[in-house]
């Protein structure tokens, strides 16, 4: 059950697809929750978010015990550096993201629950309806911009993760766009 050039393991294949389309589907809900102002799918969002870090926590432990998988073929030294560059970004991306979301909302005295399980408080302010009491401020604005920025990261990352999968599909030939779909390659 491990990885090699020409077959990546169950696990490495299911960890990918399950990660990388529900950071797809949370980027995009996030970017429309933000920019409409749709209340909510706040919690359905950081729900979503940190059952998903729980599959990022096993793809990152994953990667570690089986290292980066063999490229499929030979290529040029300024591709392969590009492929390590956006594998990387998106490893810490995917591992940023979620953390800075707990961090912005449990700091932020929003709480942090998964589906109405609470797992910290929130803090709301008697004064004032809505409001909620910071529990830092400041950590919890520094983890806003990171999310924010992240995922603006992210996106940029995952343009180029797409178009070196095509690359790899339609103009090399070279079976790793295969590969990453669980299929054997010669």
């Amino acid at each position: 059950m491990s990885d090699s050039r020409v077959k990546l393991s169950c696990v490495s294949v299911a960890l990918h697809w399950i990660v990388g389309i529900s950071i797809i589907m949370l980027v995009a809900v996030g970017v429309y929750m933000t920019d409409y102002k749709v209340y909510a799918l706040y919690p359905i969002h950081k729900s979503v978010g940190m059952i998903v870090f729980i599959f990022i926590f096993a793809r990152v432990v994953w990667r570690v015990k089986q290292g980066w998988p063999e490229p499929a073929s030979t290529y040029k030294s300024w591709e392969h550096a590009l492929s390590k560059l956006v594998h990387w970004t998106l490893i810490i991306a995917t591992v940023v993201m979620p953390v800075s979301g707990m961090l912005m909302s449990g700091l932020g005295g929003h709480g942090l629950s998964v589906f109405g399980l609470e797992l910290l408080a929130a803090t709301p302010n008697p004064d004032e309806v809505g409001k909620m009491i910071p529990i830092n401020g400041p950590i919890a604005g520094v983890a806003h911009e990171t999310h924010e920025i992240s995922g603006k990261l992210m996106f940029v990352a995952f343009l180029l993760h797409v178009s070196g999968a095509l690359k790899h599909h339609f103009m090399d030939k070279d079976g790793t766009l295969k590969r990453m779909l669980g299929q054997r390659i010669d």
